[in-house]
């Protein structure tokens, strides 16, 4: 028998470098043959792309299933549990990340609006003339460690990001699940760093020279490292068997060279979401 989901859903931050980042549930046991299924539709801001000033609401699908087999999805991830050991989580995973145009980038949750209209260009656009970089399906997988009974260190690296599919990046968080006193509560806080290798770094902060005359950003190379460092916050209310509603609140600041590009007008950025599921 296999891992059962925690009630953390997986809130995908493609713009603010995953941030939101693909998160495996947490482990029990489940009886063999069962799934456990939540469904549910929220709202979320974040910002227009990694770096931006601007910030957007999006309607934000949420869907999280995991089989007794260890098999899961979790919004625009998949994966397998390959431990049966509550201490130590491992196995693979994919992830969808989105397309990134001149109207920001499309949620990797599966947002249905993408908040800006074709055509709502406006001045100060650093993305127009800028190469768009289309979907791709990350693959990689996640490592996760119980420190303690409420202190988990978790781990993914996904590759293929950016036109050339080559980019890596590599997100270690430090989670903490709080006890709140208030029945049918649930509160985790983390802090944690994304690493890039320069392939990614230089896809989505980097200028060529030929997008350099077409956008009129400088040329600008990024090094590879680490891209940033990110907090966040999850809270869910069990307001019933089958009702939950889920929060979550992420803050992540650039770091390096990729601060510095051209790109980038603002290097802290915060992503807000709220969503109400129901348990199948």
């Amino acid at each position: 028998m296999m891992a059962k989901f925690s009630f953390f859903f997986l809130l995908l931050l493609s713009g603010a470098g995953g941030a939101a980042l693909a998160q495996t549930p947490a482990t029990n046991l489940m009886p063999d043959g069962s799934r456990d299924l939540y469904i549910g539709l929220g709202a979320e801001s974040r910002p227009t792309y990694q770096g931006a000033q601007e910030s957007r609401v999006a309607a934000l699908p949420v869907v999280q299933m995991q089989w007794s087999n260890g098999a899961f999805i979790a919004g625009m991830s998949a994966g397998m549990h390959l431990s049966d050991q509550a201490q130590q989580e491992y196995g693979p995973m994919l992830m969808l990340e989105g397309r990134r145009s001149p109207y920001g980038t499309s949620s990797t949750a599966g947002s249905i609006n993408n908040g800006i209209a074709q055509g709502a260009q406006v001045n100060g656009n650093k993305l127009v003339g800028m190469d768009d970089i289309n979907p791709r399906l990350l693959a990689g997988g996640f490592y996760h460690v119980a420190l303690t009974d409420a202190l988990r260190l978790t781990n993914s690296l996904l590759y293929g990001a950016g036109n050339n599919h080559d980019g890596l990046r590599w997100n270690s968080d430090l989670r903490y699940r709080i006890t709140p006193s208030a029945p049918h509560h649930t509160l985790s806080v983390s802090a944690g760093v994304t690493v890039a290798n320069r392939a990614y770094s230089q896809a989505y902060f980097g200028v060529t020279p030929a997008e350099s005359l077409r956008s009129h950003n400088r040329v600008y190379a990024v090094s590879a490292g680490v891209k940033d460092w990110h907090a966040d916050l999850h809270w869910n209310w069990a307001l019933s068997p089958a009702w939950l509603l889920t929060s979550a609140l992420n803050i992540t600041r650039l770091n390096g060279s990729a601060a510095a590009s051209p790109l980038v007008e603002r290097s802290g950025n915060l992503t807000v979401s709220s969503a109400l599921a129901y348990r199948f």
